[in-house]
């Protein structure tokens, strides 16, 4: 049972203290691979290097890069250029995370829809998938992917929509991903989504250092903790951890053409 963690954000300062130790305990608790995806320009050159250091021994690593709409006011034009050119000469499982935040006040709209109609045709050209951040924001984005599509699809992470939104992003050949907020007994509205949605649309995810399991509440989360992020979601759906484990990692390796 190797379980795939879409998103995580394990280049960070916060496991700068001890990033050998939790990828071990990551392998040890069999989560075989992480995708770590980028925010800003700045961070970019740090996030490829800590997926190149990545120990054998570790779960696998695969970066993805992008410009994350919450940190909109860092964001240069200049830095689209710069995404081509170090998506000329890495391989990237994806671009992202991007997408469209309009839970934070003072973010400009606009100035986030230029940002991520331009990173969506960036993944086009190359033929990537996108890691999409969207928060109170999912009919901005469907209409932005109707009219800049993307046909590689992508990850919707931390999935918080309607099930009829969660059906349209199917068809647009996206997956949704789940994570730590799954296993609080109080996220019933997401835990029905996570029930009713076809299990070949859902994928695992830990968003770590944030949004922890419950057994961690107000701790650093870890990609180590994604089989409890498992159990509740075969404990939901009355599935074997094993059946669960199988069709969500088929489900990653597919959109993101992980070998």
């Amino acid at each position: 049972m190797e379980l795939i963690d879409t998103h995580c954000h394990l280049d960070v300062s916060e496991f700068d203290p001890d990033r050998a130790e939790v990828l071990a305990r990551t392998r040890a608790a069999s989560v075989g691979a992480l995708v770590i995806p980028g925010i800003a320009a700045a961070s970019w050159e740090a996030l490829l290097a800590c997926c190149a250091a990545a120990p054998t021994e570790g779960p696998r690593l695969y970066p993805a890069l992008g410009l994350h709409p919450f940190y909109l006011d860092g964001h240069r034009a200049a830095d689209l250029g710069y995404l081509e050119s170090l998506l000329a000469a890495h391989r990237l499982v994806a671009i992202g995370e991007i997408g469209l935040d309009r839970y934070v006040d003072g973010l400009d709209l606009d100035r986030q829809i230029w940002f991520f109609k331009r990173q969506l045709a960036i993944a086009r050209a190359a033929g990537l998938p996108v890691i999409l951040h969207v928060r109170k924001a999912h009919e901005e984005v469907l209409t932005s992917l109707r009219y800049e599509p993307v046909p590689a699809g992508g990850i919707v992470h931390a999935f918080n929509g309607s099930l009829e939104q969660g059906r349209r992003y199917l068809d647009l050949g996206f997956r949704l991903g789940f994570g730590g907020m799954l296993t609080f007994a109080r996220s019933s509205r997401l835990r029905r989504l996570a029930l009713e949605l076809p299990l070949a649309a859902i994928v695992l995810e830990t968003d770590a250092p944030d949004l922890t399991v419950a057994s961690h509440r107000g701790e650093r989360n870890s990609p180590e903790y994604l089989p409890e992020v498992l159990a509740a979601l075969a404990e939901l759906r009355e599935l074997a951890p094993d059946t669960a484990a199988a069709q969500t990692t088929a489900n990653a390796c597919a959109v993101l053409r992980l070998n």
